[in-house]
């Protein structure tokens, strides 16, 4: 697999071109300030999760140019010999402040900010989407399924249908942070800790002279769980009673059907009906095939009798919408201890950038710890509590509201400061937990799947005047 190799250009060529650029034209050591950020919400929906940053602290801590690599950029016949130079002697000096893994974010926020000599800062641009996007989609996704599901289990099957191994495993890992109970990607849990989990083929059934003998030979094998797959031939005039029939002989601990094909409310209906009348209320069932978060939400809503949910290809793809659009714009420069805001402007207004080196606080209700607002600030601002604080709509600012009896959280902390890593990532566990928690802060309204009431996301009042400011010298 590819992450077994030095990861380090695994970036857009035109980052290297740029690099040599600023090289040979006296700006490496320039100090830049970049942010990453998101525009639209997967699916429609009211938030998304971020994950990801795991990744990215490891390609950052390993980010290092190697023979091979330098002999790649010596053969281009287009980098300066001092920029090749100072390649072969590179070292990450950036600070980098982030969002936690887990947390439920909102367009435009800045997720992750970079600063650091201009020739670093930009050259990172790439992993950092990759990492960031592809994790913070997936996360997304699961947590949508997982909701849908309604407290059971559910299950990410979708390593065979993946965009590549780093999918499969980085897919996996995103899917049990937006709370997927573990993995049918075995490799997921030796790199991650991810629960590997997983029954039976089709062909485990067929290798056998009869149904009836694969499911026994299942159950003296794994006695402790013994999950059959009962949908090979009929699930209910052979699948079920030959399960049926094992459950009673073998009396295995834990005890299941899965059905990976058919109507699976109609199917469920009847295969519940028939364990329990054999006496096996006890055996669950579990559920895959081409499943995401509406179907399942459906077949509940038809009273399916499901205990537990395999999904893959929809969950692994985020197959509704398989593209996050993170993006990394600069934000400032920094001369001679100075800063100096730096903006895009576009005839798009959802592409025009919030300048400066900012943060962003969340204010939660003392009461209820309900998040109220998020609200976007330059970095030397606080959020004064234990008064009225007004906050207002950037897009329409006559949309205005002062709230009281709060309590803000700065959302990011640093990760490195000077290229030295000072955050230490928690366990998987930990993160896991930890969005769930989060996303319990958010109000019911910001949930739906469709329609969701929008959660406000506001600038503070110095970086709307700042932002108005640049915007009316740009016009000049």
């Amino acid at each position: 697999m590819i992450e077994n190799h030095n990861m380090t250009l695994l970036t857009d060529f035109y980052e290297l071109t740029m690099a040599n650029g600023y090289f040979e034209t006296g700006m490496a050591d320039d100090i830049a300030f970049f942010d990453l950020f998101f525009r639209k919400i997967p699916d429609g929906g009211g938030f998304a999760i971020m994950a990801g940053l795991d990744q990215l602290i490891g390609y950052l801590k390993n980010l290092n140019f190697d023979e091979r690599d330098m002999e790649y950029l010596r053969e281009k016949d287009m980098f300066s010999e001092g920029f090749l130079n100072y390649l072969k002697d590179f070292k990450f000096e950036c600070d980098v402040w982030a969002v936690p893994e887990g947390t439920p974010v909102f367009p435009g926020e800045p997720l992750v900010t970079v600063r650091g000599p201009v020739i670093q800062a930009q050259f990172i641009e790439t992993i950092m989407l990759l990492a960031i996007n592809h994790q913070s989609l997936i996360a997304t996704k699961a947590n949508r399924i997982v909701r849908a599901a309604q407290g059971r289990s559910v299950m990410e099957f979708g390593t065979r249908r993946a965009h590549g191994g780093s999918g499969a495993v980085h897919g996996a890992r995103a899917a049990y942070i937006g709370g997927c109970i573990g993995t049918a990607c075995a490799v997921a849990e030796r790199d991650f800790k991810v629960p590997a989990m997983g029954t039976m083929a089709h062909s485990w059934v067929q290798m056998f002279p009869s149904e009836y003998e694969s499911f026994k030979a299942y159950a003296e094998v794994y006695p402790d769980n013994c999950i059959l797959l009962v949908d090979t031939y009929n699930v209910l005039k052979s699948g079920i009673p030959n399960a049926i029939k094992v459950f009673k002989e073998m009396k295995p601990q834990k005890m299941g059907i899965r059905i990976d094909s058919g109507d699976v409310t109609y199917l469920t209906k009847k295969a519940r009906a028939m364990l329990d009348k054999a006496g096996l209320k006890e055996c669950s069932i579990v559920v895959s095939n081409s499943l995401d978060e509406y179907i399942i939400r459906d077949v509940i809503g038809q009273g399916a009798c499901i205990d537990s949910f395999g999904v893959g290809e929809r969950l692994i793809t985020s197959k509704s919408e398989p593209v996050f659009g993170g993006v990394y714009k600069l934000a400032a420069l920094e001369k001679d201890g100075v800063l100096v805001p730096k903006m895009k402007i576009s005839e798009n207004v959802e592409k025009i950038t919030d300048p400066g080196f900012k943060t962003v606080y969340r204010l939660f209700d003392k009461d209820t710890d309900k998040a109220i607002a998020d609200v976007i600030t330059l970095d030397h601002e606080k959020i004064p509590e234990g008064s009225e604080y007004e906050i207002f709509d950037p897009k329409v600012i006559w949309k205005r509201k002062k709230v009281s009896n709060f309590y803000a959280k700065n959302l990011r902390v640093p990760i490195f400061l000077k290229g030295v890593c000072v955050y230490e990532s928690p366990d998987i566990d930990a993160i896991r937990d930890y969005c769930k928690e989060q996303i319990d802060t958010l109000w019911e309204e910001i949930l739906r799947f469709e329609n969701p009431h929008e959660y406000y996301v506001d600038l503070s009042k110095d970086l709307w005047e700042l932002k108005t400011k640049l915007i009316e010298e740009y016009q000049k």
